[in-house]
């Protein structure tokens, strides 16, 4: 009998002693590992490839410990990154146009593309079988603030389908987070949102999605990762490191179906079923939404500029190789 006891005793000493340096090996890692903090826009299925990067251990693979906080509103975001409550910031690229423009001696540079069109669907609070985008004349559509990415695009698909926004009730005063909660309250006839919150106004009964405004507008850097220039400066092969799990993210989703997208982006979606994030994706899949690569070209930020400049928001453009530094 006390050789049994003993026999159980050296294993359970041997089992504390293994987990014990299984867990000063983990932290170790850990504590290598150069954290950094994203502050987005939004949290959105629309981003997929990033959360597949987080998932999927890519960042931890570059040596990156990855912190998201949610900052809404793209005007925020940029105000986070240089106030330095974050290192790098996702959200529209006009955001850094606009720093840019106002002459901060440390702007914000563009080193990491992720989609490559608007994410939003054009929702209506009653159905409309065959909708046409002249079905928008004399009603009310809530499209977030007037200088922000998705508003820009809802005006350039205007445009590009010869719609005349004058004859539209475009309310541009609620804060892009109070989109969903402002028309379930019963302001406006129509409202621009991303995924998942289309999906959930439809299930809810408050409404039905009609259009994709991303299917219209066309490709731009529609949602981008930057960051101060003396911080990306400063930490060269961090950033280079970034872009390259932003790139193996991006390499998965374009390479894999839906549903094995949705399996490993599950645990950023929490209150989604696997069902219905499978769907979302596939959607997204589907208006191609997002770059092969991290890489923007300088077509691409032209025609973002050319929206701005359009809505009278930018006079002319920004130099490209000011504002975009390109690692893949």
């Amino acid at each position: 009998m006390k050789n049994k006891y003993y026999i159980y005793l050296v294993i359970a000493s041997i089992l504390i002693i293994i987990i014990a340096i299984w867990s000063f090996t983990k932290d170790r890692q850990t504590s290598t590992l150069e954290k950094i903090t994203i502050g987005e826009v939004t949290h959105s299925v629309f981003y997929a490839p990033m959360y597949v990067a987080i998932e999927n251990g890519y960042f931890e693979e570059e040596g990156i410990d990855i912190e998201l906080v949610l900052t809404s509103g793209a005007d925020k975001v940029s105000a986070a990154v240089l106030s330095g409550d974050v290192e790098v910031g996702f959200a529209g690229a006009e955001s850094a146009i606009y720093i840019y423009e106002k002459g901060e001696k440390d702007y914000l540079q563009i080193f990491s593309g992720l989609t490559k069109r608007d994410g939003q669907f054009i929702l209506s609070r009653t159905k409309i079988d065959n909708f046409e985008l002249e079905d928008l004349y004399g009603k009310e559509i809530l499209v977030g603030r007037s200088s922000g990415m998705p508003a820009l695009n809802f005006l350039n698909a205007l445009k590009n389908e010869n719609i005349d926004p004058k004859k539209i009730n475009i309310n541009y005063s609620v804060d892009f987070a109070a989109l969903s909660g402002t028309f379930i309250g019963d302001t406006g006839d129509f409202v621009n949102l991303f995924e998942p919150n289309a999906l959930r106004l439809e299930q809810e009964g408050y409404a039905y999605v009609v259009e994709s405004i991303g299917k219209l507008s066309g490709e731009m850097p529609y949602t981008a990762f930057y960051a101060r220039k003396s911080y990306i400066k400063e930490n060269e092969n961090t950033i280079k490191s970034f872009a390259q799990a932003i790139n193996k993210g991006l390499k998965f989703t374009h390479n894999n179906s839906a549903d094995k997208i949705a399996e490993v982006i599950l645990n950023q979606f929490p209150d989604t079923s696997l069902n219905d994030l499978t769907k979302l994706i596939a959607r997204y899949k589907e208006n191609d939404s997002w770059l092969q690569t991290t890489y923007i070209s300088e077509k691409l930020l032209e025609n973002l500029e050319d929206i701005m400049i359009d809505n009278n928001l930018l006079d002319k453009y920004v130099p490209y190789k000011d504002l975009v530094i390109n690692y893949d």
